[in-house]
């Protein structure tokens, strides 16, 4: 009997244990937040992340009556700025602004990561997904996807490619291997600087967000050939994709989404959830998103898990498809 009596209060300690920390819980995500929340954004100021990252922040602010600062910190392929995230204290007041380079393509690329996509960090929600557009220097001779492989093949080792970071190596690596051709990565620390390349005629071709490069194609410096995404996109309809141009199963996107710390309480990752949702059904964020061809993307924190680690595995098997170590 007393081996009995030991055993269930035991039972019952680590059962009321259970309980109050489930109380205290709700009663953190119940004052939840009081105080300024650190939305880290691992790339420079002005990049599409930061774009994305600055809009939702403001309408988020608004309705959870606290400031969200935008904390920079760039480096690394976002890795730098992840990796401070990941370490932060699970108290729901760090989050990161993560990208298809930080939480989907780094473990591809890099050998050395100061953190998991998967396990150092809990899905709050998706935010946008954005279209890269396929663009060459209007100079040349090529007018459609089509014509840029059949030059690549006339011309090996002629053309130069430009990428603000390895998610886009990555699409480029995969578009090469799908139509046989093999252009020369000339990697960039940002968009800007491999704009202005490109405009200047250093290099030839570049992969970039919607938002970057589209600017310079509407006013006819940079001729766009074809978006990456399975649909077109609505803000130029008249544009094929990848896809149309000739190479199924080719769908590549620019995408954000905010994860914060592992171990933070999933009543606080709820909550969050619930404002990043309700920020991307207003009309101002739909109508800024707009502007760079994004799409507001309303999940819950189970698909954006699911997609996050489903972006791990394929890069990984492109990466080794394409003969790219981590480095």
């Amino acid at each position: 009997m007393t081996v009995f009596f030991k055993s269930f209060k035991l039972i019952f300690l680590v059962f009321y244990l259970g309980f109050l920390h489930a109380q205290v819980t709700v009663a953190q995500a119940q004052s939840y937040p009081n105080k300024p929340i650190r939305l880290i954004v691992p790339f420079p100021p002005g990049g599409v992340t930061d774009i994305m990252a600055r809009a939702v922040a403001t309408k988020m602010s608004e309705s959870m009556n606290t400031q969200i600062v935008i904390d920079n910190k760039a480096g690394a392929s976002g890795a730098l700025g992840a990796e401070m995230a990941a370490k932060s204290p699970p108290d729901g007041y760090t989050w990161l602004m993560g990208n298809i380079s930080s939480l989907g393509i780094n473990p591809a690329t890099m050998a050395k990561l100061g953190y998991d996509p998967v396990n150092s960090f809990e899905p709050a929600g998706m935010v946008a997904v954005q279209p890269l557009v396929i663009t060459v220097n209007s100079q040349l001779p090529i007018k459609t996807l089509s014509e840029l492989v059949q030059w690549a093949k006339a011309h090996p080792g002629q053309l130069n490619y430009g990428t603000a970071g390895s998610s886009v190596q990555l699409a480029v690596e995969y578009f090469d291997s799908l139509a046989e051709i093999k252009m020369i990565h000339i990697p960039y620390k940002g968009s800007a600087p491999a704009i202005t390349d490109i405009l200047g005629g250093q290099i030839q071709v570049l992969f970039d967000p919607f938002s970057s490069v589209y600017p310079h194609v509407a006013s006819g410096k940079l001729r766009a050939l074809a978006i990456t995404t399975k649909n077109r996109s609505p803000q130029a309809p008249q544009l094929p994709t990848v896809i149309e141009s000739g190479y199924p199963g080719y769908d590549v996107s620019s995408w954000q989404g905010i994860v914060l710390p592992a171990g933070t309480p999933k009543a606080i990752i709820q909550k969050v959830n619930q404002e990043i949702n309700k920020a991307l059904g207003t009309a101002e964020i739909k109508s800024k998103f707009d502007q760079y061809s994004a799409e507001p993307t309303q999940w819950s924190p189970e698909q954006f898990g699911t997609f996050i680690r489903e972006e791990n595995i394929r890069w990984l098997q492109i990466a080794k498809n394409a003969n790219i170590k981590p480095e």
